[in-house]
């Protein structure tokens, strides 16, 4: 099938005009679609609006960072930074490259407040936790990490994509044929599972108010990388992320909702923090194995996989115990 993928490219954009022609030359020349900027260099909030649609149409995004945070929005957040959010919590499959060196960027593409440069080490330090990054000097060296980066991405999670109107017809009636095959594979299974000997439940469970000890890394200002841990109950730990559960959020988003509400709760103060993986698989198995939270491996709206959260009936009864305010005015009996 002659399929074509749309690709957004975001990034700061004065600074990076030369950057992103080589860029978008490259991706041409992979026979996908770019998108970005170029289309609507205005950063407002109502811009944005529209700026989210696009990416909504996009197949992948791919991030540049330079030597610059960006405009910012009321909230404090560049419109890049807020892009790269939105881009996360749809499931768009990220391709990232940070300049290597921010400090040797010349003065006139370079941040000079300081507050805008610690925001702008952040968001690099947002991107490069539990994902791998490519690491650029200059322009010349973007168009070979673009296409082996794209490349192997189209490839190890391809995308819907775009196709001509002219081959839909074709396209649907195979696409019928192998939602069909799906089906039918479905079935088998829960006919050999509805067969099978029934399963029994895990024993001797811990309880919603014993606590666990959940590790992580964060960025202490002076001292680069340091560890953190602290302990919270299981029922601190659904009532945290279970508010988020409403909207279905990926993986990745409950990974880091959870991440940045537990080191809120620890003695230590720094930035950038993530979660230990095997801490937050542990968490998953234990909230699905306590029958709050149910777990599904589905298409994006972008066409590509991911793991998403929802609360089951249980978890939605108990999120309504822990996060409702009772009334202080309880009448006399």
């Amino acid at each position: 099938m002659e399929k074509r993928y749309q690709v957004f490219i975001s990034s700061t954009y004065a600074d990076l005009k030369e950057e992103r022609k080589h860029v978008i030359q490259t991706v041409m020349e992979l026979d996908c679609i770019p998108a970005g900027m170029e289309l609507f260099p205005a950063a407002d909030e109502e811009q944005f609006e529209f700026i989210k649609r696009v990416i909504d149409d996009c197949d992948y995004y791919l991030l540049i960072i330079g030597g610059r945070y960006g405009s910012t929005t009321e909230e404090g957040i560049s419109y890049t930074e807020k892009e790269y959010d939105y881009a996360v919590t749809q499931g768009l499959k990220v391709i990232a490259l940070l300049h290597e060196n921010p400090d040797d960027i010349p003065l006139g593409k370079s941040e000079k407040d300081p507050a805008l440069r610690e925001r702008l080490q952040q968001f690099r330090d947002k991107v490069a936790a539990d994902r791998l990054v490519k690491f650029w000097k200059s322009a010349e060296e973007l168009p070979g990490l673009v296409s082996l980066s794209l490349s192997k991405t189209i490839k190890m999670f391809p995308a819907v994509g775009w196709i001509r109107a002219d081959r839909v017809a074709s396209e649907e009636i195979l696409e019928e044929i192998n939602d069909l095959r799906k089906q039918n594979t479905k079935l088998s299974i829960a006919i050999s599972e509805l067969s099978a000997e029934p399963q029994q439940e895990v024993s001797n469970l811990a309880g919603m108010d014993e606590l666990f000890e959940v590790h992580g890394r964060y960025n202490k200002e002076g001292y680069g990388m340091r560890d953190w841990e602290v302990k919270a109950t299981w029922r601190e730990i659904f009532g945290l992320i279970s508010p988020y559960l409403v909207k279905h959020p990926n993986e990745e988003y409950v990974k880091s909702i959870l991440a940045s509400a537990l080191f809120k709760k620890s003695i230590y103060y720094g930035r950038s923090e993530n979660l230990n993986d095997q801490d937050f698989q542990t968490v998953s198995v234990q909230l699905k194995a306590l029958g709050l939270v149910n777990m599904n491996y589905s298409k994006t709206v972008q066409g590509g996989m991911a793991l998403f959260w929802s609360a089951t009936p249980a978890g939605e009864r108990l999120m309504l115990d822990i996060r409702t305010i009772r009334s202080a005015n309880i009448p006399n009996a």
